[in-house]
């Protein structure tokens, strides 16, 4: 009886590591599938971009008497977005300007100006609604901005000191989309923030006002 149980049994046994291998295969390529569209959903949920951007900065008149203005500036800004859901993302961004120059204006009478660089540093939350390769979005968060005074002949005083002010930073645009990894973004942007003083106290260029920065921006993003 033994014996002839014997061909069974090993056939049994070929059967279960037949069966085993077939399961480890199985196994192997469902890990395989599963990882391949992690690394596809992985690529397209990052995006990094480079844009150059202006900087207009709005006529302020102050009850204190202090009138300020500025020229146009230009720069440049780079993003990185994260996107959450195919909808949503988070952003952060760095941004900086050339200079340009602040006037300042006191009692009609003392002229103060401050060549500038400025500088950004932000986080936003991403809203897009797509619409084929139109993507418009909108975004918004806070902001740092710093106000640096360039030591040059372009600046009129030598007690504007480096200033750091917090603030929010909104924004609204499109991307078109030129290939599954690149598109072209144009957006307006802004920035809410106190009017910069420069920490001087000595001329007095305190406003106590608030002001709206309009910041265009047009750039190419790259996602990986």
């Amino acid at each position: 009886m033994p014996e002839s149980n014997s061909p069974m049994r090993a056939e049994r046994l070929r059967s279960r590591e037949v069966q085993d291998r077939m399961k480890k295969i199985a196994v192997f390529f469902f890990l395989v599938a599963m990882g391949a569209a992690a690394g596809h959903a992985q690529e397209s949920r990052q995006d990094i971009s480079i844009s150059g951007i202006g900087i207009i900065e709005p006529f302020i008149s102050s009850p204190s008497d202090v009138q300020v203005s500025a020229n146009r500036g230009f720069g440049a800004l780079a993003s990185y977005r994260f996107m959450l859901t195919p909808t949503a993302a988070v952003e952060a961004n760095y941004g900086i300007t050339y200079a340009n120059k602040i006037h300042y204006v006191i009692s009609n009478t003392n002229h103060y100006i401050v060549n500038t660089r400025t500088q950004e540093v932000s986080g936003a939350f991403v809203k897009s609604f797509n619409y084929k390769k139109w993507n418009p979005f909108v975004e918004g968060g806070p902001a740092g901005l710093i106000f640096l005074p360039i030591r040059n002949t372009g600046t009129t005083t030598l007690n504007a000191k480096q200033q750091t002010q917090v603030g929010a930073m909104y924004g609204g645009g499109f991307a078109y989309e030129l290939s599954p990894s690149f598109d072209i973004r144009g957006e307006f942007r802004g920035y809410v923030t106190k009017v910069p003083t420069f920490g001087d106290t000595v001329d007095n260029l305190a406003t106590n006002r608030w002001y709206n920065i309009y910041v265009p921006t047009v750039g190419v993003a790259y996602h990986f």
